[in-house]
C-alpha cells in the first residue's frame, strides 16, 4: 500500500477547523471515485443538512465519534464503524465529542463533490465564516443539480439564487479569476492511479 498521494488536495475550513484531503481514483470496476480523509475538531458542527444527487458516500471513523442524521434518524458512528449515505439521502454529520473526529470516506461514482467542497471552503473562508451572499449564491446555483444544501428552502434557492447571480454579474462580482469560489481556481481533486491509503493522519 502506498502513502497519501502528493497530488492530493487538502482544504481547511478556518471557522470550524475541518480539514479534508481528497483525490480521485478508479475502483476495480473502472468507476471513478473520490477518496477522502477528514478531521473535525471536538464540538464542531460539520456541514449543514445536504443531499448528494448522484454520489453514494461511505465513511469509516478512524478515531473519535461521528454523530449522524440520516433521513430523519440520528445515531453515532464509533471508531472502526462505518456509515453509508446513499445518493438522494438527506444527511449531515458533526462532532459532538470531546476529541478530534478522524474519518476516511469514498464517494462514487464521483460527480463533482470535490469541486463543490473546494469552492465552498473558499467562499466561507473568504467571508471569515460569514460568506458573501453573491459568491454563495453563485456556488449553490452552479451545483444545484448535483449538490443540495438544505439550510435554506429549495423553492427559495430556485428563485433567489439566479436573481442574486444576475445582480452580481451586473455589479462585476464575478470578473476575472480571483473571486471566492471561482470555478477556474476551485477545480477539485486530481485523478491518481492505483493509490491506496495507509494512514488517516494528515
Amino acid at each position: 500500500m502506498n502513502a497519501i498521494p502528493e497530488q492530493a488536495l487538502t482544504i481547511l475550513l478556518e471557522s470550524t477547523g475541518e480539514k479534508l484531503t481528497m483525490w480521485r481514483s478508479v475502483d476495480e470496476d473502472g468507476v471513478q471515485q473520490l477518496q477522502m480523509l477528514g478531521c473535525l475538531p471536538a464540538r464542531q458542527p460539520g456541514p449543514p443538512m445536504h443531499v448528494h444527487v448522484e454520489e453514494d458516500e461511505a465513511t469509516e471513523v478512524v478515531s473519535g465519534v461521528m454523530s449522524v442524521s440520516l433521513d430523519g434518524q440520528e445515531f453515532e458512528v464509533n471508531k472502526n464503524e462505518s456509515a453509508v449515505f446513499p445518493k438522494g439521502s438527506v444527511h449531515r454529520w458533526w462532532n459532538d465529542g470531546t476529541e478530534d473526529l478522524e474519518f476516511r470516506g469514498v464517494a462514487k461514482p464521483v460527480a463533482d463533490l470535490d469541486d463543490y467542497l473546494h469552492a465552498l471552503f473558499d467562499v466561507i473562508n473568504a467571508g471569515k465564516g460569514r460568506p458573501s451572499f453573491f459568491y454563495l449564491a453563485h456556488l449553490m446555483h452552479r451545483y444545484r443539480k448535483t449538490q443540495i444544501a438544505l439550510n435554506m428552502p429549495p423553492w427559495l434557492q430556485r428563485f433567489l439564487f439566479p436573481a442574486v447571480v444576475l445582480v452580481g454579474q451586473l455589479l462585476g462580482k464575478y470578473r476575472g479569476n480571483d473571486w471566492p469560489g471561482c470555478p477556474l481556481r476551485c477545480q477539485g481533486a486530481v485523478l491518481v492511479a492505483e493509490t491506496e491509503v495507509v494512514s488517516p493522519h494528515h
